[in-house]
């Protein structure tokens, strides 16, 4: 759901509506690339994308849904199988049925009990708030210290 500031602008959160459905007895072979809110019941071989600059786009991926290919949408919730990498700018929601095979890449993520990700994850969140660490020296290797 998108949330308003104060300001009456949009925060970058997921959409609250479902504008594409691939139903559970749905295969589709090739890319797709979306805006607003996906949800697959059905299986998809191809990647998934949402549009450039699309913040807000949310896919959804029901128990009986199975992408292969890779993922690169600002919202996920899993539920199904993906088999291909994941990159997510904004949420990742692992639900206990969920199963990942591939890397993903989230800024913010929820693994409930029972979810399964083979393969590395890579928290890209907070990259710009991190501050550099200084390396302090040992007692024994300060100036003067023998």
């Amino acid at each position: 759901m998108a949330i308003m500031s104060k300001k009456g602008s949009a925060d970058l959160g997921p959409v609250d509506t479902i504008d594409t459905l691939i139903g559970h007895k749905a295969e589709f072979t090739g890319d797709i690339l979306f805006s607003g809110g996906l949800r697959v019941d059905g299986k998809i071989s191809g990647n998934i994308s949402s549009k450039s600059g699309d913040g807000a786009s949310s896919l959804v991926l029901s128990e009986t849904g199975e992408i292969d290919g890779n993922v690169d949408v600002a919202h996920i919730l899993v539920n199904g199988t993906i088999n291909g990498n994941v990159r997510s700018a904004g949420k990742v929601e692992l639900q206990p049925k969920a199963k990942v095979n591939g890397d993903l890449h989230y800024k913010i993520i929820e693994m409930q009990l029972g979810s399964v990700v083979n393969g590395g994850l890579f928290s890209d969140g907070g990259r710009d708030e991190i501050s550099t660490l200084k390396s302090v020296p040992n007692p024994g290797e300060q100036k003067g210290v023998s």
